[in-house]
This record gives C-alpha cells, sequence and structure tokens, in this order.
C-alpha cells in the first residue's frame, strides 16, 4: 500500500477524508461530530484508534466540528497553522496536541512529505495541502501525491502552479450559479459570500481552473463539497464533461470508495 484514501463525507453539512500509507493514518478535516466520524470510521473498517493525525484547511465547523470530542483521543496529533489553531481553539474544552506550521511551509510527519499552501477563502488563514509518499525513481515505493483544494472563492496562479503535478486532485465545485441565484433559503448576503472571490468555487470556476493547466499529470480528479441545495452531481457533470478529464463527483453529503494510486 503506497498511498490510499477515500473521502468519508463531503458538502456543506460536513467535510471528511482518510489517507493511508504505510506508515501513516490521517483525517484531512474533521468537519462532523466526533460519533459520526467514528461510525464513518468504522464503515471504511478504521477507528480512531488507528488514526494519527488530522490535517485542518481551517477553522469553519463544516471542517473542524469534531475536533472537540475527540478530546477522549489524546494520541491524536492536529496540524493547523496558528491562525485556524486559534480560532478552533476558541470553541474547545480541551487543548489538542496542536501541531503548528507556517502557511507555505513543507513538512514531514511519518512517511508523508506535506505542502501547504494558502487559498483564498474567508477564514482565518486557510490552506490547501499537497500530501507526498515514496521516492521519485522507485519502483517498489514510487512517489505519488494528493493535492487538497476545498473552499476558495478563486485560483490565483500559484494554487494553479501546486496543483499541475498531482496525481490526484480533489477540488471543489460547490455551487450551481443558477441554483443559488434561484434558492429561497439563503438570504442575499449569503448568496454574495459563496459567489465571491473569498467563498466557494462555481462549477463554472472548478471548470476554468482544471481547463487552464497544461498537461497536468491528474489520475482522477475528485470534485467534492457540493451544496445540497444549490448543486447537484447532473449539474457538475453538464458543467465540466466536455473538459475530457477523468472526472468523479462526490454527491452532497456522500463519500467515495477507497482510491488506490497506482
Amino acid at each position: 500500500m503506497a498511498m490510499r484514501f477515500c473521502i468519508l463525507g463531503s458538502g456543506s453539512a460536513g467535510n471528511c477524508a482518510l489517507l493511508q500509507t504505510e506508515g501513516a493514518r490521517v483525517l484531512v478535516d474533521a468537519g462532523f461530530s466526533a460519533r459520526r466520524l467514528g461510525e464513518l470510521l468504522a464503515g471504511v473498517g478504521e477507528s480512531f484508534a488507528h488514526i494519527d493525525a488530522i490535517f485542518l484547511t481551517h477553522e469553519h465547523g463544516d471542517h473542524a466540528a469534531g475536533i472537540d470530542g475527540l478530546k477522549k483521543f489524546p494520541h491524536l496529533r492536529v496540524f493547523a497553522n496558528a491562525g485556524t489553531s486559534r480560532a478552533v481553539q476558541a470553541g474547545l474544552t480541551h487543548r489538542p496536541d496542536w501541531q503548528l506550521f507556517e502557511t507555505g511551509a513543507r513538512f514531514r510527519f511519518r512517511d508523508l512529505e506535506i505542502e501547504s499552501f494558502a487559498v483564498p477563502h474567508d477564514a482565518a488563514d486557510p490552506v490547501g495541502f499537497l500530501f507526498h509518499c515514496g521516492q521519485p525513481g522507485d519502483l517498489f515505493s514510487p512517489r505519488r501525491s494528493l493535492a487538497w483544494l476545498t473552499d476558495l472563492g478563486h485560483a490565483p496562479q500559484h494554487i494553479r502552479e501546486r496543483i499541475r503535478e498531482a496525481d490526484v486532485l480533489v477540488v471543489e465545485a460547490n455551487h450551481c450559479p443558477e441554483m443559488l441565484k434561484a434558492d429561497q433559503k439563503r438570504p442575499w448576503s449569503v448568496k454574495q459570500r459563496i459567489s465571491g472571490r473569498h467563498g466557494h468555487l462555481s462549477n463554472e470556476g472548478a471548470r476554468e481552473l482544471l481547463a487552464s493547466i497544461a498537461s497536468p499529470r491528474w489520475q482522477r480528479v475528485f470534485l467534492a463539497h457540493l451544496s445540497r441545495d444549490c448543486n447537484s452531481p447532473a449539474a457538475v457533470e453538464h458543467a465540466l464533461a466536455a473538459l475530457g478529464l477523468p472526472l468523479s463527483i462526490v454527491a452532497p453529503g456522500g463519500g467515495t470508495p477507497f482510491y488506490d494510486f497506482v
């Protein structure tokens, strides 16, 4: 097992993924209650007893809601930058084992090499991640990488450069502009936030980002963080199918089977 991952849940109600290597089992975000996270892990044959760390992209509840309920698992390390850790800590009843990094830093955890990069979103200091495992040119443990990119209103050039070389890309396609405009649940101010430059990528925004990158290495692109009310897998497929990329669309609130890197 060089590297494999699955999305446990993705959407406006919560986001979390499991990444496994020979030496580590980590979560990317923890946006469900601790109880629900435990159920999702059990559904893929795992448990918190075997999870080593959590990597947080930012402090919003749909990405960090489970942290407070995990105090019964003191072995868990929680990786975040200072801005995210402060924002999350303010709502906690205990102090996790924070492992702080600077945005833009490259660091290691067991057999993972992690790069963080800034993303434009309305949070304290939101980031995306590149996870690498393996060695270049090694036939038995070739280097593979996963790019994690959700919660961004637009994609500056540094993001486009970071994700080009990833083997697998997870990127949000949060909303369909027409469905967002017609939505009756959200006030105008919230719609403006979602569609703004520090909000969320629309289907068209995701299409433009993917189409702009020349000769990417992607084996698979997962379209995630779909709004339950303002998007649908059919709308995403309609917007992006013409790109001809190997796409997997994660339904609102759903997850994925394990993906094994080849």
